[in-house]
């Protein structure tokens, strides 16, 4: 996971910027409240910790961080993946958070804010999977079935990158949540997640051997928060993530939960 190693270089590059300097410069919201939803579905940006049933994870302790910086009051609220974007485009949450990719297709519903992750998918797999090695030899395996969430990156890449172009492709399973697609992977039900390198390790780490990743990475992705369109939040929240990537949070946050948090310890 090189792409999330604390950057050791620019950290202390930036010890040497004046913080204040850089705080100066974000605006006050003044302590206003923002409903900000997530699916609590995908460790480690977030999820609910197992040992004490509280919502954790890098976009949550993120989030928390631009809410002091540009003081605003957050309400945490929860959603289902497939119901999330049209719920904020019609304004019934202010922010959405769930490590949704920046596309141009879903700028026509929503605004997203600046990238604050950048990621790439994998192939997550059973530990004893041995009839493919990456994408190609999938794709050859003619019984091979793969789980996905209708809409998101991984089915658009299963679809186009790694079967036919054929969306109603019956290997493709379909489930609500990502989750779900990894318990049907554990269970023998299918054969292949497709899911970011964000997600992959945290699953891998928890499955205590019983899951693995192959192949290559299949393409990036930039991760953004979500807005209503023509929300008066985006251009703030920009500026904080600009304050938090230039002062080493976020940084800080990658160490954190990419690198020193094991899920289950």
């Amino acid at each position: 996971m090189s792409n999330f190693k604390l950057s050791l270089a620019g950290a202390l590059a930036v010890v040497l910027l004046p913080f204040a300097v850089m705080a100066q410069t974000l605006p006050d919201l003044g302590g206003k409240s923002v409903v900000v939803v997530t699916e609590n579905a995908y460790p480690p940006l977030q999820f609910i910790d197992p040992k004490t049933g509280k919502q954790i994870g890098w976009e949550y302790d993120a989030m928390d961080e631009i809410a002091k910086r540009l003081n605003f009051k957050i309400e945490y609220q929860n959603t289902s993946w497939d119901a999330m974007i049209q719920a904020v485009s019609d304004g019934q949450y202010q922010v959405g958070m769930t490590g949704i990719t920046i596309k141009d297709e879903r700028k026509e519903k929503v605004d997203f804010s600046d990238p604050y992750m950048r990621s790439q998918q994998f192939m997550l797999v059973r530990a004893d999977e041995a009839r493919f090695t990456d994408a190609k030899s999938f794709g050859a395996l003619e019984d091979g079935l793969i789980a996905a969430q209708p809409g998101t990156s991984p089915f658009y890449t299963a679809v186009y990158e790694i079967l036919d172009g054929n969306e109603q492709n019956p290997r493709i399973k379909l489930f609500e949540t990502f989750g779900a697609t990894v318990q049907a992977l554990k269970a023998g039900d299918v054969d292949l997640v497709l899911t970011d390198s964000v997600a992959a390790q945290g699953y891998v780490d928890a499955s205590e051997g019983k899951l693995k990743v192959v192949g290559q990475p299949l393409g990036s992705e930039d991760f953004g928060f979500i807005f209503k369109k023509g929300s008066d939040l985006v251009a703030p929240i920009n500026q904080a993530i600009a304050a938090l990537k230039a002062d080493g949070t976020f940084d800080a946050l990658n160490k954190k939960w990419f690198l020193d948090y094991k899920m289950g310890q």
